[in-house]
């Protein structure tokens, strides 16, 4: 019986989302609907608020899964990359300012910001699918950042060297690296938004 009516359901609910698109002029091509339910709406319609499309959203989120599941090793590298590839930004890190890479897994401060540093990421990425919870994160952190006399160009540095690195490690293609580049614009452009503030205070 249960089976009968969650077939039942499913086919109602297919149904409705068929005669919505058809309601609205949109051509329905066989399977499109499959596609239209499964994504919980079309998959290539960019959200007006994150520029992104589900399709975006999810290949951000699946490609972030294997970073996020060894966060300190990879956290640490980034900025280890980071370090390198813009030496003035180690400025900005009391905590290792004077020591070596060597050094670093043994400072518990450094490994408590890289710690933060993959959270917010972490919590950043897994909310994409609600820009305007993201937006209010990033202006915070645009806020505390600024705060600090972090400027925009060291915002673009550490996406400089997070592509170079996806690029490198994760083999990632095209169409995942693109939107990569949108979901940190998208950021950006919230962060930047109360960047200046913040160095105002």
């Amino acid at each position: 019986m249960l089976y009968y009516y969650l077939c039942s359901t499913f086919v109602l609910m297919s149904a409705f989302v068929v005669l919505k698109r058809v309601r609205f002029g949109r051509k329905v091509a066989m399977g499109s609907w499959l596609t239209y339910f499964w994504w919980g709406g079309d998959p290539d319609v960019a959200n007006p608020h994150s520029g992104l499309t589900r399709r975006e959203v999810y290949a951000v989120q699946q490609s972030w899964a294997p970073v996020y599941a060894h966060s300190v090793a990879n956290g640490t590298e980034l900025l280890k990359r980071l370090f390198r590839a813009y030496p003035e930004t180690k400025e900005f890190f009391k905590m290792v300012r004077k020591s070596s890479e060597d050094d670093y897994a043994q400072n518990p401060q450094f490994k408590a910001h890289v710690i933060n540093l993959m959270g917010s990421l972490n919590l950043a990425v897994n909310n994409l699918n609600q820009p305007e919870v993201v937006a209010a994160m990033m202006n915070k952190l645009g806020e505390s950042h600024g705060r600090r006399k972090i400027q925009q160009e060291h915002f673009y540095n550490l996406k400089d060297v997070l592509v170079k690195m996806f690029i490198e490690v994760l083999k990632l293609e095209g169409a995942t690296l693109a939107a990569w580049g949108k979901t940190v614009e998208f950021w950006y452009k919230h962060i930047f938004e109360t960047l200046s503030q913040g160095d105002s205070r």
